[in-house]
């Protein structure tokens, strides 16, 4: 299976690869998200590490049973041959409805064929009121005339 863009990375198809990896995320498929890795690929994500495809979905089930509202942007950081290091934030709020941002740096390596074998996760959580939220399109993915986290100054 293969999923272009491939590596070797261009700023324009590192770009591509980081919002690909955006929408998939804000669909909250798990599923779906863990077609883009490496039946063996290897996470750690905050202190947790996973390995494989089922461990993936499992872990993104869980994610998103506890983050509810989860809306994401990724923006690429730099990027070399077959890496890429993003910088992101999200939104969510628990179930009693405090709300979050939690910001974060990833490191991903790719395969030729494309598919994320390694994803290196580190984040921070910052509690927010509602009032202070900054992303607020409709659940899924973030419309193409949202601003960036650049463009946001986070």
């Amino acid at each position: 299976m293969s999923r272009p863009p491939l590596p070797p990375f261009t700023l324009e198809t590192a770009a591509r690869k980081a919002r690909m990896a955006e929408d998939a995320w804000n669909s909250r498929d798990p599923e779906r998200v863990s077609l883009a890795y490496t039946e063996d690929s290897v996470w750690r994500n905050r202190a947790e590490f996973v390995t494989g495809r089922p461990e993936i979905v499992a872990f993104l089930t869980r994610k998103w049973a506890r983050e509810l509202d989860y809306r994401l942007i990724k923006e690429v950081w730099a990027w070399h041959e077959n890496r890429i290091a993003v910088r992101f934030a999200y939104e969510w709020r628990d179930d009693n409805g405090h709300w979050f941002r939690s910001y974060g740096n990833e490191n991903w390596e790719f395969d030729d064929a494309g598919l994320m074998s390694r994803r290196l996760a580190s984040i921070n959580d910052l509690p927010i009121r509602e009032s202070e939220r900054k992303y607020r399109w409709p659940l899924g993915r973030r419309p193409d005339d949202h601003p960036s986290l650049s463009e946001l100054g986070l």
